[in-house]
């Protein structure tokens, strides 16, 4: 199956902030490539790092705390309500085509229509199979938000493995 990934919302706003996306995948790509070419292996490193940023950003997000070292000590905690309110702007949901399904203070069900990380791996010439495992390294940045909030993350459809969509559901842990 290939993997469909056409955005429909293309204003020039969107486009620009989608490129900030790509960029932000592209460094990815690019790192771990430089990090195979040297015999290491990314799976070691790339997934754990970037779930450290995803915390990084969803305690800054949920408590305003700007600084770095301040964010360790930082309670965790929230809502699937709260964690959209902070994470989920106008912008955001225009970026990846969002289609919001439930929020409730106990679960989140989001839709992804459209990625610009996929877009920015397809144009380096990523297989699907690496695109496929690039993504859920990626993700692991929204289990870290979804961490930071009290909240589990699943993830049972990507754009990467060519189902069209992202499935993503947050839910607030007991």
């Amino acid at each position: 199956m290939g993997i469909k990934n056409e955005a429909k919302k293309n204003g020039f706003l969107v486009r620009n902030l989608r490129n900030f996306f790509e960029h932000r995948a592209l460094w990815m790509y690019l790192l771990c490539d430089e990090a195979r070419k040297k015999g290491l292996d990314p799976v070691n490193f790339a997934p754990a790092a970037i779930r450290r940023c995803g915390i990084y950003h969803g305690l800054r997000a949920l408590t305003g705390l700007q600084d770095a070292a301040a964010q360790s000590g930082a309670r965790r905690g929230g809502s699937c309500k709260l964690l959209k309110k902070k994470l989920f702007p106008p912008a955001g949901r225009a970026i990846f085509e969002m289609r919001i399904l439930k929020v409730t203070d106990d679960a989140f069900d989001v839709d992804f229509h459209y990625c610009p990380l996929v877009s920015a791996w397809r144009k380096q010439g990523c297989p699907p199979e690496e695109m496929d495992k690039l993504c859920q390294w990626a993700m692991e940045g929204d289990r870290g938000i979804a961490e930071s909030f009290g909240c589990d993350l699943e993830l049972t459809k990507t754009i990467a493995r060519g189902d069209g969509i992202c499935q993503i559901r947050f839910k607030r842990k007991g």
